[in-house]
């Protein structure tokens, strides 16, 4: 079985832009995969980092540059930009704001010149239009790595994905890439904590120039870590030091300024719609927004969309403490980033998406962790348990849309979070070890067929191999032919 993959949520160009910073002059990408500001440079976890990342979940290596990329055989993968948020930095702890400077580096592996950059400067769409030309300035160029010939193109739609195949030999390849945008705060808002600094004028030019770029982006993670003005957030930090940061706007629903943004986003009178990605919204602004899309937007085909995210195994936004499945919601994580049975069937009714985040701190309970641990090195028993976290969600979206009579393997997908500030699932370290986690996961698909296939509608009555197959990429780009 082929076990490449395509990823619809991770961040390959948020290290090594970072890491720019340091040098002269900034903001520049090498083409030399030896520099650390190369998206190609490849830094995979030694043994020192993995024990590291054991003890302490700091994830110190890469795991999406071009190069992990390029020995994974990924031929799509969707890159989030991300304006690095002030409010990660802003707050003094113990009279020492350098604290929090240090927390940072140390969990997102970026530079001190890039957290003086973001504490000074006055403009998040700066920002994110910096690190789109950081990632244009390699398109097109040829690394050779050992006997092949690599580039990365970013693509304008998925006709040019195809093209692109057409053009590959045994020993030149092709890594197409798609834009996405990670939280409205890059429309240049949410700049200070408690006090509103955005123009409405200034962010609806913002979005109308976002929209007009050569690459589209392809959808927008609404909300990210911190208020910015448009919606709330759901609470996703568990430093201690952060935590304080992250209480305004918390929970709350979307403010008229969201609203404006929101209809702009999604207008389509020009064929350049960007649909929003629901993950980080607050429990309120989610059902505000599908409260949009079923009256405001009820006679247009917009998908329901989330990038990176897991399943909290309860019912529904109204019923969010009811389980239909309590065997199996024990080993779900019940934090309100996640998501509920009801959101699955709306993703599945508008052809949406639904990329499956590896950062074990949001697929499993402390329950399910902890008897995923291994206390002898032992890879494959590791892999099998660790892997087990993600059938564990795969499965409960299936037996979800299964019972409602929708196909149940057609929204399931990756979206890693690799390289963001997550707590990778151990020995599923990078993009080259996906193909250790897909032969995994057909073994538990095989054996999840074999007890549970007769009480499945017969169209979804599928194969162990198709179903990862479908995770893997299948279902990414029947969604990116769709919308792009």
């Amino acid at each position: 079985m082929e076990t490449h993959y395509v990823d619809i949520h991770c961040h390959p160009s948020l290290k090594p832009y970072s890491k720019s910073f340091k040098y002269t002059p900034q903001k520049q990408n090498e083409l030399n995969p030896g520099r650390k500001n190369s998206i190609w440079h490849y830094s995979p976890p030694n043994f020192l980092e993995k024990f590291v990342n054991r003890i302490v979940t700091l994830t110190k290596f890469t795991q999406t540059d071009m190069t992990a990329l390029a020995k994974a055989k990924t031929k799509v993968v969707i890159v989030s930009l991300y304006p690095f948020e002030k409010h990660f930095l802003s707050r003094r702890v113990w009279g020492w704001k350098g604290l929090t400077d240090v927390l940072v580096n140390l969990a997102a592996s970026i530079s001190q010149s890039r957290i003086d950059y973001v504490l000074s400067h006055d403009n998040y769409f700066d920002d994110l239009i910096s690190e789109y030309e950081f990632l244009l300035q390699l398109d097109n160029q040829v690394v050779k790595l050992k006997d092949t010939f690599y580039t990365y193109r970013i693509v304008r739609s998925f006709s040019e994905i195809e093209a692109n195949k057409q053009l590959e030999t045994a020993t030149k390849r092709i890594i197409n890439i798609i834009i996405s945008i990670e939280g409205g705060h890059a429309f240049n808002t949410g700049l200070k904590m408690h006090e509103d600094t955005a123009n409405p004028i200034e962010v609806k030019e913002n979005i109308q120039k976002v929209k007009q770029w050569e690459h589209r982006p392809l959808f927008i993670t609404f909300a990210h870590h911190f208020y910015n003005e448009l919606c709330g957030h759901a609470k996703s930090i568990s430093i201690g030091a952060l935590e304080d940061n992250q209480k305004c706007g918390i929970n709350t629903g979307i403010t008229p300024l969201g609203f404006e943004a929101i209809k702009l986003l999604l207008d389509n009178t020009n064929g350049n719609r960007i649909p929003l990605d629901v993950k980080h919204m607050s429990e309120d602004a989610r059902k505000t927004y599908y409260g949009l899309l079923d009256t405001t937007f009820n006679t247009e085909d917009i998908p329901v969309i989330a990038s990176h995210g897991a399943a909290n195994g309860y019912r529904s936004l109204v019923e969010k403490t009811t389980t239909d499945y309590p065997n199996r919601a024990e080993y779900f994580n019940h934090i309100d980033i996640n998501f509920f049975d009801s959101e699955f069937i709306r993703m599945a009714r508008s052809n949406g998406i639904f990329g499956i985040q590896l950062d074990e701190r949001r697929i499993g309970s402390p329950k399910a962790i902890k008897e995923s641990k291994i206390y002898f090195p032992n890879k494959r028993k590791q892999l099998r348990k660790k892997s087990l976290l993600v059938w564990r969600q795969i499965e409960h979206i299936a037996e979800v849309l299964n019972k409602e009579g929708l196909f149940c393997w057609g929204i399931q997908c990756i979206g890693s979070d690799f390289d963001g500030i997550i707590n990778p699932l151990k020995g599923i370290w990078t993009a080259e070890n996906i193909r250790d986690l897909a032969e995994e996961m057909v073994k538990h698909a095989d054996a999840y067929m074999a007890k549970n296939r007769n009480n499945l509608k017969s169209f979804n009555r599928i194969t162990g191999e198709a179903i990862v197959e479908r995770i893997l990429r299948e279902n990414a780009m029947e969604f990116i032919k769709r919308n792009y």
